[in-house]
């Protein structure tokens, strides 16, 4: 969805609030403040704070599902899709850290179809990830272990990153890349 300008900044201004508050706790009224404007004129732009929580997370739950359903079909390993899913979580970490903290912290609130449809996405998103980690043990590529187990260390660890960034944003991409994939594929031990 192309949103103008405005929406823009009222939807960026929405998610630091949302993550600084929590999504039950803002009201229109303080989004109006934070962007220095009458509530009122909110709604020449939103119809309601259900909409602008919709559109943060239905978008980073969109920039997940588009980035899995290109990488699992490709003919590269499961290590270099993993490798790939990481890369993208750091990537989405770093440039919506706020989006993604509404995402992780406020899915709950949406309203019924909105619901639904991320609920699809990120059911989708569990399974291709749960069939490459599968394949990359059948291929002998990854170490035999509980699938469900690696799959909850894995993603706990990516959906919450944005809660170490935001007291780390100095480290680069790069690092956080290299020492994740490191981390989370190769394990610590020498």
């Amino acid at each position: 969805m192309k949103l103008t300008r405005r929406k823009l900044e009222i939807v960026s201004t929405a998610a630091k609030l949302f993550r600084k508050k929590g999504y039950n706790s803002v009201s229109m009224r303080d989004l109006a403040q934070a962007l220095d404007i009458k509530a009122a004129s909110l709604y020449n732009h939103i119809s309601s704070k259900q909409e602008i929580l919709a559109i943060i997370i239905l978008e980073v739950a969109e920039n997940f599902t588009e980035h899995i359903n290109t990488v699992f079909p490709e003919s590269i390993n499961s290590v270099e899709k993993l490798e790939s899913v990481i890369e993208n979580h750091i990537q989405i970490t770093v440039e919506k850290t706020n989006a993604l903290a509404c995402l992780n912290n406020d899915w709950m609130h949406l309203e019924q179809s909105d619901l639904e449809s991320y609920l699809v996405m990120r059911n989708a998103y569990e399974a291709k990830m749960r069939n490459i980690i599968e394949q990359g043990i059948q291929q002998k590529q990854l170490q035999d272990r509980n699938i469900d187990l690696v799959l909850f260390s894995l993603l706990s660890t990516l959906r919450t990153l944005h809660l170490w960034y935001s007291k780390n944003k100095e480290t680069s991409p790069q690092l956080m890349f290299e020492e994740m994939k490191q981390n989370l594929l190769h394990g610590i031990i020498r």
